[in-house]
């Protein structure tokens, strides 16, 4: 099992580089941050660019693994944000991990003054999004000419440090969305239902899992090539309630055949509020445990 952990980009990096050195240096296998122009109700308060996050916080680790969860279509287009993956990619000397999602409604979906679209057309996008972005990744010379966007001789040169390129962590519940991870993921990643029961959100997650298996196997995949992210905190509640229930959450994951789960850094208030002393414990006391799990 392996541990991940989200550090909003809600602070300023004079603040915020002590928690991407301390993730890495207690351990934690990855650490992520949120792909958003803005989010939620904290869209009027501070807020930073997750590329420029993690290339700053590339350079004051050595080993975690750094990615976006989840970066969209939103507002970004395959053939820019390729060269910003790239860059991101050597300069973490090869530890990107790109979390991609359909992207939802929201601030991201109306700040650029675009209209808001059903979740059927989202899917398409993101479909067309993956697969133009896999491409230009993979191959440097790309012209295409979609629905939703065009490249014209799109290059990739020098390419990722990583080959073929960077891992995919998909976002997908859906059927489709979990076809597209099935294509073309490195992993995947779950919210689970949107559930105020804790023991209805587990089942929800079960069942998402069980159709993950089902999925990769009617495309004739082996489901050991696929990692299973399963973010924690989506659930009713916080994961870094007590050291006690984060081992209970994580031992659920594992029961379910996730390789990797995901909390968040605690913050003061509102959104994944908690006390940082447990997540201390945690990380000096149960992780080295976990991980074993």
């Amino acid at each position: 099992m392996r541990i991940g952990i989200v550090i909003l980009p809600d602070q300023r990096w004079s603040d915020s580089r002590r928690r991407w050195s301390q993730a890495d240096e207690w351990g934690f296998d990855h650490a992520w941050t949120y792909d958003h122009l803005g989010w939620r109700d904290l869209v009027d308060g501070p807020w930073f660019d997750s590329v420029t996050t993690l290339t700053a916080a590339a350079t004051v680790t050595s080993r975690i693994r750094l990615g976006t969860l989840v970066a969209s279509p939103n507002f970004r287009h395959p053939a820019a944000f390729a060269r910003q993956v790239t860059a991101l990619d050597d300069v973490s000397g090869g530890r990107l991990l790109l979390g991609l999602g359909a992207g939802g409604i929201g601030f991201d979906s109306a700040v650029l003054g675009g209209e808001t679209l059903p979740p059927r057309q989202r899917v398409d996008r993101f479909a067309e999004f993956t697969g133009l972005l896999d491409l230009i990744l993979r191959e440097d010379g790309t012209t295409w000419r979609g629905e939703w966007f065009t490249a014209v001789d799109a290059r990739n040169n020098p390419g990722c440090v990583q080959t073929p390129r960077v891992p995919f962590v998909m976002a997908a519940n859906g059927p489709r969305s979990m076809r597209l991870v099935a294509r073309f993921g490195q992993g995947w990643v779950t919210t689970g239902p949107d559930e105020d029961d804790l023991e209805g959100w587990w089942g929800g997650v079960a069942e998402a899992a069980a159709r993950m298996d089902a999925t990769l196997a009617a495309a004739g995949r082996d489901p050991g090539t696929l990692d299973r992210y399963l973010s924690l905190d989506s659930a009713p509640v916080f994961s870094l309630s007590s050291a006690e229930f984060f081992a209970d959450q994580v031992g659920r994951a594992a029961a379910l055949g996730f390789t990797d789960v995901v909390t968040h850094w605690p913050r003061d208030s509102s959104w994944y509020a908690g006390d940082e002393a447990v997540l201390a414990d945690v990380a000096t006391r149960l992780l080295p445990e976990l991980r074993r799990a």
